[in-house]
């Protein structure tokens, strides 16, 4: 139950709230928090919001959802009337909502990091953990003046591996007969390509960069091959720390030397 002790009349309301590992129970605090203000007649409800819950659930995936756009719509409906975040997966995740949206960034405080408490990171290299990263460790390395190296062919389980029916055969017709030449082609299976760095990484600091460390086991398997290729330290630097699961076990015994992450979540 929500009970605004004084009056927010005519008032500015800021609603300070993040997503953690209750993620549901985040979102619904926010939202009837935000209508309590709202139909108390509050002159504007502004949602400060860290890390946005689902932000990675921003494409349609087979016969899925978007569900960062319908958390977007349900925010907005439940009065909502500006959003403050960080590091949003996706910018395009900003179109979703129908108020304004600051996506704040969290780069300076790493890149500050980077050079005032990695030894010798002139001799360090940025490496995005998949293609999708490219461009964020291309823009950590224009700032800091280093080289740039791209894992490809992430260990990870192909969308097209996904059996959902798409590609079923057509239903056997009633009719005595039929065409042969009528039919669905068999869709081929993607092949996973073997794990590989585009870049040197020999002999020198490894820095890995991205905006959310939820699930490990692809960075683990990143430092591996990044160790195999001479990286001789590894480094992990993101905004949002979730790490669920069994991540700083994980972490633990692997070739990672350090994961640097902010605030946005709380411990």
């Amino acid at each position: 139950m929500v009970d605004i002790s004084d009056s927010v009349r005519g008032k500015s309301i800021y609603i300070i709230q993040t997503g953690t590992k209750d993620v549901n129970n985040n979102i619904m605090e926010l939202l009837i928090m935000a209508y309590a203000c709202k139909t108390s007649s509050a002159r504007s409800v502004v949602g400060v919001i860290p890390y946005l819950p689902y932000s990675k659930q921003c494409k349609m995936r087979k016969r899925g959802c978007i569900v960062s756009k319908l958390l977007a719509k349900m925010m907005c409906k439940s009065g909502l009337t500006h959003v403050i975040t960080m590091d949003l997966h996706q910018k395009e995740i900003q179109g979703f909502f129908d108020c304004p949206v600051d996506n704040l960034r969290a780069s300076p405080f790493l890149l500050q990091y980077i050079q005032e408490s990695i030894p010798d990171y002139r001799n360090s290299v940025i490496v995005a953990r998949n293609p999708g990263s490219a461009k964020k460790a291309t823009s950590y390395a224009e700032r800091l003046r280093l080289g740039i190296a791209v894992i490809h062919g992430e260990q990870k389980e192909s969308e097209t591996d996904e059996v959902d029916g798409r590609y079923s055969p057509p239903a056997v017709s009633r009719s005595r007969t039929m065409d042969v030449s009528v039919g669905v082609p068999v869709h081929p299976a993607k092949e996973k390509p073997p794990i590989n760095v585009v870049g040197d990484v020999g002999g020198r600091i490894a820095i890995m960069v991205d905006d959310l460390i939820d699930d490990v086991q692809s960075f683990v398997a990143a430092a591996e091959v990044l160790k195999d290729r001479g990286a001789y330290k590894i480094y992990v630097l993101a905004t949002h720390g979730l790490l669920s699961s069994d991540a700083p076990r994980l972490i633990e015994d692997s070739p990672i030397d350090e994961v640097v992450v902010t605030n946005t979540i709380p411990t």
